[in-house]
């Protein structure tokens, strides 16, 4: 914790890199990851990080990074790019979420209230007739935890069924990262999260561990992420 403390900037975010002279969404977004993974969704380097990124909403309700970050960006954060906004804005808002739900369980209060109504109205207006979205396979279930906690209970529905319909055919990484994030926000032990976890008991290795995304040095890394989501 006091290493991702000692890189938060000045004004509240994280850099996209050790160099970077601006805070980045998505580098904030993955550093309150790490520290809810720990723990840690409290406190004021956390409180410093949420009042920047409800501060970095864009008018409309979205997130973008910065345009000095477009050289550097991954595809799912790249400057103007619709699909990219469609993530950033599905990951902060879940974030803010999630940290609110943390702070009060039955969100009968919410300092980020306006930024996530506006974030999730957004949202909704993107997502397709049958449920889908136009972005990143993440944006799916961050945007799903979003819009139940703001009680758009339909349109996370219908968000929950196609992620349903791709259960089979996602990766186990994957899997354990969907059902850890919808864990965290009042979502409750649904057929999704039943399938989920019988997902990940299916493609569990005989070590006991899961498979990463990025290769053998981060299973331990998501056999964690599986761990909380089946606890």
């Amino acid at each position: 914790m006091d290493r991702i403390a000692a890189g938060q900037m000045p004004e509240g975010g994280w850099p996209a890199s050790a160099e970077g002279a601006v805070p980045s969404v998505d580098a904030t977004c993955f550093r309150l990851a790490e520290l809810d993974d720990l723990g840690s969704l409290r406190g004021p380097v956390v409180e410093r990080a949420l009042n920047w990124l409800a501060a970095a909403q864009r008018g409309d309700g979205t997130w973008q990074e910065h345009e000095a970050l477009a050289g550097e960006a991954p595809p799912w954060a790249m400057p103007g790019d619709p699909e990219a906004t469609l993530y950033l804005t599905s990951v902060a808002g879940f974030w803010l979420t999630a940290a609110a739900v943390e702070a009060d369980p039955y969100q009968t209060r919410s300092p980020y209230g306006e930024a996530l109504a506006r974030a999730a109205a957004w949202v909704v207006s993107q997502l397709h007739p049958d449920g889908t979205w136009p972005s990143f396979l993440a944006a799916g279930w961050h945007s799903a935890g979003l819009l139940h906690q703001r009680q758009f209970f339909y349109e996370s529905a219908r968000v929950q069924m196609v992620l349903g319909e791709r259960l089979p055919d996602m990766a186990p990484a994957d899997v354990a990262s969907m059902a850890a994030a919808l864990r965290r926000v009042n979502l409750g032990d649904d057929w999704l999260l039943q399938n989920a976890r019988k997902r990940l008991a299916e493609t569990q290795r005989i070590d006991g561990g899961w498979d990463s995304n990025e290769g053998p040095l981060f299973d331990v890394n998501i056999t964690l992420t599986a761990l909380r989501a089946c606890r």
